[in-house]
């Protein structure tokens, strides 16, 4: 990829429609199959604990190769309303230290602790789960912002591994074409709504 073509090192690139986001996730099927079955997360499913949306799905199959790993073997296309990612991230902070963005790491600490959500831009990946050299976005939820994306945001929860394995045999093959055309389109997510200082990079 060239610089002319080249995406913005930090930027929110997703599935999305006028009113709702795609992000995905990996749980073990005892969790994932009932959720994308019912549409909604099931008792088992620790609303106590952080959970982590990544709005890019070659990033999902880098996490949880290709839905292989031991406890991550159902992936799911989680449809949330464009509102509530709006939300999340209005309230979200970084996860780590940037020198410039906070006044100091003791502002960071005390700003963390009262955010419900949490930004981190981790390398984004190629079809063969290398990193590129742009960011993709992964947003921690948590306390209420996970009670609002069960309770609230949620409009559908899909099974995607047997997309995930197929667009992995595909590569397996050296069809990366193939495997291209089957990728989820994402483009940049813009109009989010007021600015975003979580999301200011280095």
């Amino acid at each position: 990829m060239n610089d002319q073509i080249r995406p913005p090192r930090y930027e929110i690139r997703a599935q999305h429609t006028d009113s709702s986001v795609t992000v995905y996730q990996a749980y073990r099927p005892a969790i994932g199959l009932p959720a994308a079955r019912d549409g909604r997360f099931p008792p088992a499913w620790k609303r106590d604990r952080m959970t982590w949306i990544k709005p890019s799905f070659l990033w999902m199959m880098y996490r949880c190769g290709w839905g292989a790993k031991e406890g991550q073997e159902t992936v799911l296309a989680v449809e949330i309303t464009r509102d509530g990612l709006a939300w999340a991230l209005q309230n979200a902070e970084l996860s780590h230290y940037v020198r410039g963005v906070h006044a100091d790491q003791a502002d960071w600490k005390r700003s963390l602790r009262r955010s419900p959500a949490r930004v981190q831009w981790d390398p984004e990946r190629d079809l063969h789960l290398n990193p590129l050299p742009y960011r993709s976005l992964q947003l921690g939820l948590s306390g209420e912002a996970v009670r609002r994306y069960a309770d609230e945001w949620l409009v559908s929860v899909t099974d995607v591994t047997p997309l995930a394995h197929e667009i992995h045999g595909l590569v397996r093959s050296g069809d990366l074409d193939g495997a291209a055309r089957l990728l989820p389109a994402e483009t940049p997510l813009a109009d989010l709504g007021a600015p975003l200082p979580a999301l200011a990079g280095r």
